[in-house]
């Protein structure tokens, strides 16, 4: 499936459409280059699963940052990472099967440590405003998410 948004608005309201359905222990992983717009998409996101933080912004210098709300998300940034065994001294598994919604820019960066069931958003600079974003589910819960994401108008 794939959505354009015309502005940031528009994918922020589309991360808050993708929260709707969101539960605990769901996987989202980004893929998409420097201004793709993954952090605008999370931003989205947090807003749909009410995170009581005012600011929401990339953990790029952290790895992680944390937020509460509907669900708790975790909100990785792998952007630093030169080899996946630099995320092993932050729990990352702990992380990915926990209490929580999971959402990691970056994720072609530690590709191989993903779990083989993951919602993959992948984002593309149009211009100066539009973004194409794709979405591709993997595993049965996350297909079925896909499918009701098809109808999500924004």
């Amino acid at each position: 499936m794939q959505i354009i948004t015309r502005n940031p608005n528009q994918t922020i309201k589309l991360g808050m459409a993708i929260s709707g359905l969101l539960q605990k222990g769901d996987i989202l992983a980004l893929f998409g280059n420097l201004g793709s717009g993954k952090t605008t998409l999370v931003k989205g996101i947090a807003k749909g699963l009410r995170v009581k933080s005012r600011i929401v912004n990339s953990p790029s210098f952290v790895l992680l940052k944390e937020y509460g709300g509907r669900l708790p998300l975790y909100h990785f940034d792998f952007y630093r990472i030169e080899k996946p065994e630099e995320t092993y001294g932050i729990g990352l598994e702990e992380f990915l099967f926990g209490k929580g919604v999971c959402v990691i820019e970056w994720a072609d960066r530690i590709r191989r440590l993903l779990p083989k069931q993951y919602l993959r958003l992948n984002l593309k600079f149009l211009d100066k405003d539009r973004r194409k974003i794709s979405m591709n589910g993997f595993g049965r819960r996350y297909k079925e998410l896909v499918k009701k994401y098809e109808n999500t108008r924004i």
